[in-house]
């Protein structure tokens, strides 16, 4: 957009598949890109993607955002232990009425998710869902579980989903809404 500089970080992965690009709410600008893709292509990327990022940096600055704390290795220690309890407690729970059959539980520091699951069954979590109000903790685990069943995000997915979480949509809303909070 006429000559406006933008300043951005870069980050090159082999597990990038394509050009990714991400406006946070201070303005700061990231791009991760594939290890093979060259800085011409990258500079055209910024130039075609210019107008989106200058509308969304506007619309960051409409809004008063708290700071977000930095969490690091030590905060990874003192909740890993309270969130492996945690989520095999819920675990058990919900999976009194599911009966999947689930793998290895792991607790994580992950940057972007709340939970993954693996083809062979093992659930993962972010270590970070112990800070949650309970029910987003609870929702993030039926999530996890329900992978067990449906390795994707079908219908019948969130039918099992809703089967315990009723109101999940609601749950997914007040969970993007927290993520900022609890960044990296």
């Amino acid at each position: 957009m006429e000559n406006r500089e933008i300043s951005y970080k870069l980050q090159k992965s082999r597990r990038s598949r394509r050009l990714r690009l991400s406006v946070y709410h201070n303005g700061s600008i990231a791009v991760s890109a594939p290890i093979a893709v060259g800085d011409g292509v990258i500079d055209r990327f910024l130039r075609l993607k210019s107008r989106w990022i200058f509308e969304k940096i506007a619309y960051f600055k409409k809004f008063k955002f708290e700071p977000i704390k930095r969490w690091g290795r030590r905060d990874y220690q003192k909740y890993k232990g309270i969130t492996l309890n945690l989520v095999e407690q819920r675990i058990l729970h919900f999976n009194k009425i599911y009966n999947y059959s689930v793998g290895k539980i792991a607790i994580k520091n992950q940057k972007t998710r709340w939970g993954s699951c693996s083809k062979r069954g093992n659930l993962n979590f972010n270590y970070k869902i112990a800070l949650l109000p309970e029910r987003l903790a609870d929702y993030v685990v039926v999530h996890e579980l329900c992978h067990l069943k449906e390795f994707n995000h079908s219908k019948k997915f969130w039918s099992l989903v809703g089967e315990t979480v009723p109101n999940y949509l609601e749950m997914r809303k007040e969970l993007k809404k927290n993520s900022l909070r609890f960044s990296n």
